[in-house]
């Protein structure tokens, strides 16, 4: 672009020196905000890692709670099993002592 030099200022016309200039302004603002925006991010994944750090710490709590909850209920399995196989076994020695008691039972008393 070919401007004379003598009329760009009274035709409001920026001279190549003051449009590089503006230009560099520009680019400067620019670069500032892009910077701003990279310190606010960097801050937020710092606290997103923070975060995950502590939802893995909470996770890993509730998993030895977990563990903790099925070995009692296994162990709270083999007792009812164990509760049970009893409970069978005691039902079969009461029918077979009131089987007994109904044979002495039935049978005349005789007295001699």
């Amino acid at each position: 672009m070919n401007i004379d030099e003598d009329t760009c200022g009274w035709l409001g016309i920026p001279t190549p020196l003051e449009m590089h200039k503006q230009h560099a302004r520009l680019l400067e603002n620019e670069i500032q905000e892009l910077n701003l925006q990279l310190r606010k991010a960097r801050e937020d994944i710092h606290g997103l890692v923070q975060m995950l750090a502590e939802a893995e710490a909470v996770k890993t709590q509730f998993r030895g709670f977990l563990a903790e909850r099925g070995t009692e209920a296994a162990t709270m399995r083999k007792q009812i099993d164990a509760l049970r196989t009893s409970e069978g076994s005691s039902k079969r020695e009461a029918a077979t002592l009131r089987g007994m008691l109904n044979d002495l039972m039935s049978r005349p008393k005789t007295i001699v």
